[in-house]
């Protein structure tokens, strides 16, 4: 692996506009090869998007307990992490290049944490599935930053939001998860959403639109139904992840808010 100066480093994102930060409720792996109202607006979000030096990916299927990882491949393969689906789904590509400076960078920021560089793995589906669509082509580098999984929340906000200033450098970092899942609570054939669900939905959004990072960092502690809405918090981290990066000015602007099969909550977010 090359060794890069400082003054490398530097060059490589220039300044730029403040990029925009995203979340985005991923849901199904179908998603990916589907045409509905969900992907349907990621296809609008991914064409409002300005012109970026490189995208960043927190994924909820990217779990390193105990430590923190960048990908930093020339080439990012694609990882088929789940089970039972039809085999176009496993036949998908999507064509990204990584970048190894833009990874350095990214360590260098995290450098209090340790985090560390790694080519073994890809894209996993939390990444490819929703970028096929906000981005079917992306003419810039893609790299994924690991979700450590021990670390409490409120130290992994403090974590991310070391990247802060990067997208002044050109840098759309997207959370990808969702605040509401409850796999053994889907409704496969109906039904609406779960009273719980809608409950935890709401009181979340309203606690990210107001920026109530103390109760959205300690959610089981204010909310009784994140016991329900979040059995185990993987796919809420990302969404810490991303509300970690907004600078104080900011408002969000909520997109697929709805909420999937009973218990699988859709909401995204974008700053506004």
């Amino acid at each position: 692996m090359a060794e890069y100066s400082i003054g490398d480093l530097e060059q490589r994102l220039v300044a730029s506009p403040r990029m925009p930060v995203l979340f985005v409720g991923h849901g199904n792996p179908m998603h990916a090869i589907s045409d509905n109202a969900f992907t349907r607006e990621w296809v609008r979000v991914g064409q409002e998007l300005p012109d970026a030096q490189a995208i960043v990916v927190v994924s909820a299927h990217w779990l390193t307990p105990g430590t923190t990882r960048i990908t930093d491949a020339p080439r990012n393969p694609i990882i088929y992490d789940f089970g039972g689906f039809p085999d176009e789904l496993y036949r998908v590509q999507y064509e990204t290049f990584g970048d190894e400076i833009v990874a350095q960078i990214l360590a260098r920021e995290l450098a209090a944490y340790e985090a560390q560089l790694d080519r073994q793995w890809g894209l996993d589906h939390g990444t490819w599935s929703v970028l096929r669509h906000l981005a079917p082509a992306p003419e810039v580098p893609v790299l994924q930053i690991s979700v450590d999984y021990a670390m409490p929340l409120p130290q992994l906000y403090e974590l991310f939001a070391r990247l802060r200033r990067l997208r002044r450098r050109g840098v759309v970092f997207i959370g990808s998860g969702n605040i509401v899942h409850h796999l053994g609570a889907i409704r496969w054939h109906g039904g609406g959403a779960w009273d719980w669900a809608e409950e935890f939905d709401a009181a979340s959004a309203e606690a990210i639109a107001g920026r109530d990072v103390a109760r959205l960092v300690d959610p089981y502690r204010h909310w009784d139904a994140a016991r329900l809405a979040v059995p185990t918090d993987d796919h809420y981290r990302p969404m810490i992840a991303a509300l970690s990066l907004l600078e104080a000015d900011e408002d969000v602007t909520f997109f697929n808010t709805e909420i999937d099969m009973g218990s699988v909550g859709m909401r995204s977010f974008i700053t506004a």
